[in-house]
């Protein structure tokens, strides 16, 4: 008898375990955790808005403005060649045999020593010759300035070549102070011309 009454509460109980685990089951599907939950993201600060005290994680992007790097790399790149071309062209004329020629001819003409003084060279670091300077195409028409232990003057040559084979023909060797005083090298005695004789 007391056999019976065992299994019939063992009957019981197995049938209230089983009664109550869907409900569990149930209850713990529906409960969701929060670290899941989608929230809607706080939008950016505008310009002029202030600081921004705290760091959220849920905080959008701000929109950046799209700009190509061409339309300001293109331009300085353009100006980077066009600067350091006619740096190159420059150097090349200020170094050349003819400029060094007009040098040495007014470093030994006695009336350009009068004007400008002894040590007569470029009158800045960086000289810069202006004008044409193709001797091979028998055309030279520069100026550039000069100075010495008197003062600076503006030099101004001219030589033409008429014939390829010809010789170069001096027009005008002219130094021009920054008071308006100018003297003209080639009409005045003793004077050498810097081109006399050359072909090149």
């Amino acid at each position: 008898m007391s056999l019976m009454r065992r299994n019939i509460s063992t009957t019981t109980t197995a049938a209230e375990a089983t009664a109550t685990t869907p409900s569990s089951s149930s209850s713990s599907t529906s409960t969701i955790s929060p670290s899941r939950i989608v929230r809607p993201l706080v939008p950016p600060p505008k310009e002029g808005s202030g600081p921004l005290l705290s760091r959220r994680p849920d905080r959008e992007l701000p929109n950046i403005p799209r700009r190509s790097i061409w339309t300001t790399t293109l331009p300085l790149f353009a100006v980077l060649v066009g600067v350091a071309s006619f740096a190159i062209f420059n150097y090349q004329k200020s170094s050349s045999s003819t400029v060094n020629a007009i040098l040495y001819a007014l470093r030994t003409n006695d009336h350009a020593r009068a004007l400008l003084g002894d040590e007569i060279y470029f009158a800045s670091k960086v000289p810069w010759i202006r004008g044409e300077l193709a001797p091979l195409q028998g055309a030279i028409d520069i100026t550039f300035w000069v100075k010495g232990t008197k003062t600076a003057a503006l030099v101004k040559f001219v030589s033409v070549r008429r014939h390829r084979d010809g010789f170069f023909e001096t027009l005008e060797w002219s130094l021009k102070t920054k008071d308006g005083k100018q003297i003209q090298l080639l009409d005045l005695a003793g004077t050498n011309d810097p081109m006399q004789g050359a072909k090149i």
